[in-house]
């Protein structure tokens, strides 16, 4: 009997194989689950302090665009994260977003007055499967929830943003993993990652290697349904990289969700995000801009490894953690760790 998930790649994980073991970072869910309402909001905080004042660098790969999130445009432009990272339903995207400016204006009263306005982050995929989207039953005070929940444990599986997701014909959700990264010369530094994974044809699971979709595909058939979804990928790390570096990290997303059967379908959104807590960068002009050392260009190899590793396993324990869900019209997903215990006896 199978009890524990395949071990993805060669690096060290961190202490929680989280996000979260890039510190600082603290993650929140809202979940709701009520027959026909399935689905949330997850939250990641990128620090302690007022994102709109202290800005984390970031970048966005854009693997697969057909998603319908919100604040891609400025963040691609300026290379800033000015809220924290929200996800949810593709319907709910709309409040979740004004619930972040509402909260920013409220910390920060000159917001879109004598300061520039604030651009709102919420990145999506479509749970309309199992919740009816059409209800639009988040609303701002779920995601309120969401960030007074943040913390460094991560619930993963059917929960906040991934309650009513699909992978692979089977029941998806949060993942979440961490890598170590030694770098030649012997600094150290984590990349963390977290998916929102809604993505995938059965037959083309890849399970740390091995092509488990068509053992599946062949003992209990699913209908056929071309690949959509979507998958997001949010990666932390600690490395002090500039917005540019961070993009160049962001693409690496896409070597881990590659390894697990996808092949970036026509439907399926598949977007990657990088920050770094290594620094943050001032809102206010008076502030100095902060003068770091960057890690060289010719040593990110493994950076790029542990990002292509902590997001295959965050898929991986998306996947492990997972309970089936039944929602709307009954419609209903099968955990796969059940399946795998039949399959293994």
């Amino acid at each position: 009997m199978m009890d524990q998930p395949p071990r993805i790649g060669l690096l060290d994980a961190g202490a929680r194989d989280a996000i979260t073991d890039v510190a600082g970072v603290t993650v929140g869910h809202a979940t709701l689950a009520d027959g026909g309402v399935q689905t949330g909001v997850t939250v990641i905080h990128p620090h302690a302090r007022d994102p709109f004042l202290h800005k984390a660098p970031a970048a966005v790969a854009v693997i697969n665009g057909f998603g319908k999130s919100v604040g891609l445009v400025q963040l691609a432009e300026l290379g800033q994260l000015e809220t924290p990272v929200a996800l949810t339903n593709t319907f709910s995207v709309p409040a979740v977003a004004q619930a972040q400016i509402a909260r920013c204006c409220a910390a920060n009263p000159e917001v879109g007055r004598a300061w520039s306005t604030v651009n709102p982050l919420v990145l999506e995929c479509n749970d309309g499967y199992l919740n009816d989207i059409q209800r639009m039953a988040v609303t701002a005070r779920h995601y309120d929830l969401a960030c007074a929940s943040a913390g460094v444990e991560v619930a993963q599986g059917a929960v906040g943003a991934g309650r009513g997701m699909s992978s692979f014909q089977l029941k998806g959700g949060i993942g979440t993993a961490s890598r170590q990264a030694l770098l030649c010369g012997g600094a150290r530094y984590t990349v963390g990652a977290l998916v929102l994974a809604n993505y995938g044809v059965q037959a083309n699971l890849v399970w740390g290697g091995q092509p488990l979709g068509r053992r599946l595909a062949a003992r209990q058939p699913a209908r056929s349904e071309p690949e959509k979804g979507s998958i997001i990928m949010v990666l932390a790390t600690d490395a002090p990289l500039d917005a540019r570096q961070l993009k160049r990290l962001a693409l690496r997303a896409a070597a881990g969700l590659a390894r697990t059967g996808s092949v970036y379908g026509h439907g399926s959104g598949d977007i990657a995000l990088a920050f770094s807590t290594a620094y943050t960068l001032p809102h206010l002009p008076a502030e100095p801009m902060p003068a770091v050392a960057l890690v060289h260009e010719a040593l990110l190899d493994p950076l790029f490894q542990a990002g292509a590793d902590s997001v295959e396993q965050a898929i991986v324990h998306a996947l492990w953690h997972a309970q089936a869900v039944t929602g709307r019209d009954g419609h209903r997903r099968d955990a796969l760790r059940p399946l795998l215990q039949a399959m293994n006896k």
